[in-house]
């Protein structure tokens, strides 16, 4: 009998209507477009205007998209997995809201938190749930309202941030398909340089907090950026030794969207040319939790049964990692 692999089977996503473009940034913050698209590749964003509506819209509408792309039962999904750094709210986890909301009547649901490399963690724990035998319909749900928790007087971080949510379906494949390798790692060493210093156990929420914007995202910049630049890149090219790849072996990089600098560091290690780079981070920013699987969204047309593909993210914390994929199918 062949081994189990946890194979990607179907795609959905969504984004917002309303566009803030770098032209809008520049009305806003002391900042322009060409530093922008210079320092980030950013052009535009995609924000959730609705004040009534958080993460669970986004993740909800991604959901049904792919439910209704590729005619699948809610009530067949034995687990919703919600990957996201913005919940709706404390406590009561945003993934179960969400997999009452799709009608997955039949499936348990939690949250994963891990910055900007949650959906890559994801990825892992969906593939272990499949590979055990036990579950056969697994969801991955990647979704962040990025914009509740930015302060947009702060140039620093309001450029650099979108809202979108994307989802993938994992199913159980025996042809050698799907997730075959994968390199995590995390370090707390990355703990002060992105975070949100209140609304959690330690800095409880008070009108102190909240007079200081203590609840918005604080980034130290140059520091991210180093660790990303160097460990996205180096966790690539480990996963690939691993395997025995080569640059001419990868059909695609899907890296995480933070920074266009980030993203071609990685692409050069690999010794990747930019048509095997998925990029759209000019369209959407960091959507943090939702990127890879808008990434496979915009690209799902492109990929082709028994493509190679290498997944890549950062994340605060510091978390960040690499994963091995086989795609498991011809996009129709």
């Amino acid at each position: 009998m062949s081994s189990i692999t946890a194979a990607i089977t179907a795609v959905g996503s969504y984004v917002p209507d309303y566009v803030l473009s770098n032209k809008v940034l520049e009305t806003m913050v002391d900042t322009n477009d060409d530093w922008i698209t210079s320092r980030t590749g950013i052009k535009e964003r995609r924000i959730l205007k609705d004040k009534d509506k958080g993460t669970s819209y986004l993740a909800i509408q991604a959901a049904k998209d792919l439910l209704q792309k590729s005619n699948t039962d809610p009530a067949e999904i034995d687990m919703v997995i919600m990957a996201t750094a913005t919940p709706d709210m404390p406590v009561a986890a945003t993934g179960v809201y969400v997999a009452t909301q799709i009608g997955a009547v039949n499936a348990f649901s939690y949250d994963l938190v891990a910055a900007c490399s949650s959906f890559l963690f994801g990825m892992s724990t969906a593939a272990r749930y499949i590979e055990s035998g036990k579950y056969k319909k697994v969801l991955l749900i990647g979704a962040d309202k990025m914009s509740s928790i930015i302060d947009y007087t702060d140039r620093t971080t309001c450029i650099i941030f979108g809202d979108g949510g994307g989802a993938v379906l994992f199913e159980p494949n025996t042809e050698g398909l799907g997730v075959i390798d994968e390199y995590l790692r995390t370090d707390g060493v990355g703990r002060p340089f992105l975070k949100i210093d209140a609304g959690g156990s330690l800095l409880p929420s008070s009108i102190e907090t909240v007079t200081n914007k203590q609840h918005y995202v604080f980034q130290e910049g140059k520091t991210v950026f180093k660790f990303a630049v160097s460990n996205m890149a180096d966790v690539c090219e480990k996963v690939m030794l691993k395997n025995n790849l080569t640059g001419d072996d990868v059909n695609w990089l899907v890296p995480h969207q933070a920074n266009k600098r980030i993203i071609d560091a990685a692409a050069s290690r690999m010794k990747l040319p930019q048509e095997k780079v998925m990029i759209n981070i000019h369209k959407y920013g960091n959507t943090t939790s939702a990127t890879l699987p808008l990434c496979l969204a915009d690209y799902e047309k492109q990929l082709k049964k028994g493509d190679n593909l290498i997944f890549a993210s950062f994340g605060g914390g510091f978390t960040w990692g690499a994963v091995y994929v086989k795609w498991a199918y011809d996009s129709k």
